[in-house]
């Protein structure tokens, strides 16, 4: 995993989001008024859609510790144009980027080297411990150095609680892998990130596909912070197989599916559940 080292100062990244500058919308882009969509760094530059219902955004550019380098712009257009159509979904919506690079910390700065935990004390090595702690630095730097400088930037709402945060769980972020141990390492990384998040006041929800989130984190057992975390799932490719989708099981079985994504025109959409 590449990596950054330590977070970006405010002011740097403040200078490299005004020189990107603010997406426009597209009035080319018809759909259901019911319809939300999620973007984040690959739109950067692109036209955006005219009234979404609601609007996820994603925080990172990809990686846990990169920022979206048009995030900003891609907020104010969110509280802008969002209609709210979907009542039972929050207008603005955020993601973040996840990973636990444990099996490869030696080539990671990032990776921590004290500090207490749910599992106890990381010592730097690479355990549940280390994992969550992780996580809770990783969603830290988020909220501090990446969102809440855009935020201001863009005029919105600068309180990390007053939106919901989804973990997007994916295979082409780094993932301790090859065994059921690995797997719990994973979802205490997870686990972390959902304390930092939820702390704030946040609610907190899962992404992924289910063969990715077997693959990443497993069965969550009950005793785990993640188990009651909804689900939004992605996978589908039309607005019909996203309506069907919102049958299937939950990522977590204590939560919910509560959105589905679909893309079409290679711009990704969202079909609420609820």
């Amino acid at each position: 995993m590449a990596s950054r080292g330590r977070a970006l100062g405010v002011a740097a990244l403040a200078a490299a989001f005004l020189a990107l500058g603010t997406p426009t919308a597209a009035a080319d882009h018809r759909d259901d008024p019911e319809v939300g969509y999620d973007v984040s760094y690959p739109q950067c530059g692109d036209d955006l859609p005219d009234d979404p219902a609601f609007a996820v955004v994603g925080v990172n550019g990809g990686l846990a510790t990169r920022p979206n380098p048009c995030l900003p712009g891609q907020l104010e257009w969110a509280a802008e144009a969002a209609t709210g159509q979907v009542p039972a979904q929050p207008e603005v919506q955020l993601y973040v980027n996840t990973a636990n690079p444990g099996q490869v910390r030696h080539l990671v700065t990032t990776w921590p080297s004290r500090g207490l935990t749910p599992y106890g004390r990381c010592e730097g090595d690479n355990s549940r411990a280390c994992s969550w702690r992780y996580g809770w630095e990783r969603a830290d730097v988020t909220v501090r150095y990446f969102f809440v400088p855009a935020a201001e930037l863009a005029g919105v709402e600068t309180d990390p609680g007053a939106y919901t945060w989804w973990l997007d769980v994916e295979t082409m972020n780094t993932w301790q892998t090859g065994s059921s141990a690995a797997r719990a390492r994973n979802r205490a990384a997870l686990e972390g990130m959902a304390a930092r998040l939820s702390g704030t006041g946040a609610e907190v929800g899962v992404y992924s596909t289910g063969y990715q989130w077997r693959r990443i984190a497993g069965e969550v057992p009950e005793d785990s912070p993640l188990y009651d975390l909804d689900s939004w799932l992605a996978g589908s490719t039309t607005r019909t197989e996203a309506r069907a989708t919102c049958r299937r099981d939950p990522l977590v079985d204590g939560g919910r599916v509560v959105l589905t994504q679909y893309v079409t025109d290679g711009l990704d959409h969202d079909h609420s559940c609820v």
